[in-house]
């Protein structure tokens, strides 16, 4: 499994859904229908996706990691 940060390429909005797409193997539109569909139902899921985009770190650039 890769880890846990909201990739560069590849964002709609805070790139949430794409770094659990990658983190699970699926395609990142699956999991957007994936939390849309969620919406629908009662709970916290738009707080939860609020709380990743400000607590999931951004992927570094490869040009960060060269030095």
């Amino acid at each position: 499994m890769a880890a846990l940060a909201r990739p560069r390429d590849g964002r709609m909005i805070g790139g949430v859904c794409a770094a659990l797409a990658r983190r699970f193997g699926t395609s990142a539109g699956t999991m957007r229908v994936i939390f849309l569909v969620s919406c629908l139902l009662p709970g916290p899921q738009f707080l939860l996706y609020l709380a990743l985009w400000i607590l999931l770190p951004s992927e570094k650039s490869p040009a960060a990691t060269a030095w």
